[in-house]
């Protein structure tokens, strides 16, 4: 079997989880100096390898071999784009960060992951002070080439993929679902305009309905995809903190719009500035992390 469609199947497979798909890469990648196009390996060998659980192992393999699995597989090959961590075209910058997928599904130009990017996160109940903030800083920010990250969701992240659409832009979509879902259900337009035109993103294979989970799991992705993230409103225990922290996991630069001392929405963003995060005023303050 190809290694890349190996990979596939795990991906595809039940009984394991991110933790494990990644720590089969890091077998692969220790095992041999190269990592082979093909490698034949029975369920039984890669549940040793993984160091599955007597129940989780169970559960792997029978669906491993499944007839189920294989249409699976075979359906993803044929019909869905798909990228590896071990393909080229993955960026760098993700293979490098805190639990990278070991694939990705996608919709869109794989071209813009070689860009320089900025992910724009914060409350999905924002105020009007996103939407300012938002429309000062966007035009200077796509006028510098730069593509914008964000997941997609109510809010904030709304906001970002719009306002880089509108401004000329470019922007990357990360969904916590199958590319064949939308959630929240109003962005389905925004979601097939990005998927068209930009690049749609997801760990997730076709046909995966949304989970608490996936979406914590989705935030490591943007953070690992991007130089620098802004957080532009958050309350004190939001998504989008959780996703500043795994950005400054992966030593990248954390910026936060500073907001009013009296306002829930901004006592994320003024914790982040206050624990060191650069508080942006203007455009140029995001620029500057871009000179190098």
């Amino acid at each position: 079997m190809k290694t890349r469609e190996l990979l596939l199947k795990l991906k595809l497979a039940k009984g394991i989880g991110i933790k494990s798909e990644y720590r089969f890469y890091r077998w692969l990648k220790s095992t041999y100096d190269v990592i082979p196009d093909e490698l034949n390996m029975t369920a039984e060998e890669i549940a040793e390898t993984l160091m599955l659980s007597k129940n989780k192992s169970k559960t792997f393999i029978n669906f491993y071999n499944s007839d189920k699995l294989n249409s699976e597989l075979d359906h993803h090959i044929n019909h869905v784009k798909w990228l590896t961590i071990i393909d080229d075209l993955y960026p760098e910058n993700l293979k490098e960060a805190y639990l990278p997928p070991i694939v990705l599904f996608y919709f869109g130009d794989l071209r813009l992951l070689e860009n320089k990017a900025l992910a724009i996160v914060g409350s999905r109940n924002n105020t009007e002070y996103s939407i300012e903030v938002i429309r000062r800083l966007m035009p200077e920010i796509i006028s510098n080439g730069i593509t914008i990250v964000s997941g997609l969701a109510k809010g904030v992240d709304r906001l970002a993929h719009l306002a880089a659409i509108a401004n000329h832009g470019t922007t990357i979509a990360v969904i916590g679902t199958g590319l064949d879902q939308y959630y929240p259900r109003e962005n389905e337009s925004l979601q097939r305009t990005i998927a068209k035109n930009h690049l749609l993103l997801s760990e997730y294979p076709v046909g995966c309905r949304p989970a608490r989970y996936h979406f914590p799991e989705r935030n490591r992705i943007i953070a690992g995809l991007v130089r620098s993230i802004l957080v532009t409103e958050a309350k004190y225990r939001s998504g989008s903190l959780i996703t500043a922290n795994l950005a400054l996991q992966n030593n990248r630069n954390v910026l936060a719009v500073p907001g009013r001392i009296d306002s829930e929405l901004s006592v994320g963003c003024n914790d982040l500035i206050q624990a060191g995060a650069k508080p942006v005023i203007t455009a140029k303050d995001i620029l500057e992390e871009y000179k190098y």
